[in-house]
């Protein structure tokens, strides 16, 4: 039955849960808040999208990049390199950006008459963003259920794995990995240098999958 709305970004794991369940998706929204990548991943969606034949919504969310703090909104030079867990990829969180997105996924799942909301946030996220850990799903999709009438529940599956996981999933559901996006600094090819790019690709090496991402020449 189609009573889901995902929330898809158009990178590996949001694309792979947009796979994973499209059996059950009605609508998927995308929002455009000013992020470095923002119309590259944006374009991903899109394509993936059409091939699924689920509609797409794209909300434009400005103020986020007018008004927050973060090096994801501030060009591709502010992007640090390194990993994950290094601290200087604290400079790369958009405050509370899930919740915000939640927040309107809900209103717009509840317009629809939809029942679930389907985010895809990992257990690689926990280390730097405190809005894709498990206690803030817990508190979102409580706050979600009590907020609406009729009580919406928010489906967060991956939340425990790791992204090497979802790669493996991904390869399981013969997805195009070539029409995703990840790179914070959102150039043309991926930098192969930021948390996230260098993220995807140890996902893709452990997980023994064909890295299908173009990176720029690493010296």
């Amino acid at each position: 039955m189609k009573d889901s709305l995902i929330i898809l970004s158009g990178g590996m794991d949001s694309t792979t849960l947009l796979y994973d369940c499209a059996d059950r998706i009605a609508l998927a929204v995308t929002f455009n808040y000013g992020s470095n990548h923002n119309a590259r991943e944006i374009e991903c969606a899109r394509y993936n999208c059409r091939k699924l034949g689920i509609e797409l919504v794209e909300v434009d969310m400005p103020f986020i990049g007018q008004l927050f703090d973060s090096s994801l909104l501030s060009g591709a030079d502010a992007i640090p390199e390194g990993n994950y867990d290094d601290e200087n990829m604290r400079s790369t969180v958009v405050p509370f950006r899930n919740g915000i997105m939640l927040s309107v996924a809900a209103g717009l799942a509840e317009s629809r008459g939809l029942r679930h909301l389907m985010m895809a946030n990992h257990g690689g996220d926990h280390a730097i963003y405190p809005d894709c850990r498990g206690a803030f799903v817990d508190a979102m999709s409580h706050a979600i259920c009590e907020g609406t009438y009729d009580r919406i529940t928010l489906i967060c599956p991956y939340t425990s794995l790791t992204k090497t996981d979802i790669a493996r999933r991904g390869a399981e559901l013969g997805i195009d990995y070539a029409h995703t996006y990840s790179c914070y600094k959102g150039g043309e090819k991926h930098c192969g240098r930021c948390g996230t790019c260098t993220e995807r690709r140890d996902a893709f090496r452990e997980a023994g999958i064909s890295d299908p991402t173009i990176y720029e020449e690493i010296d």
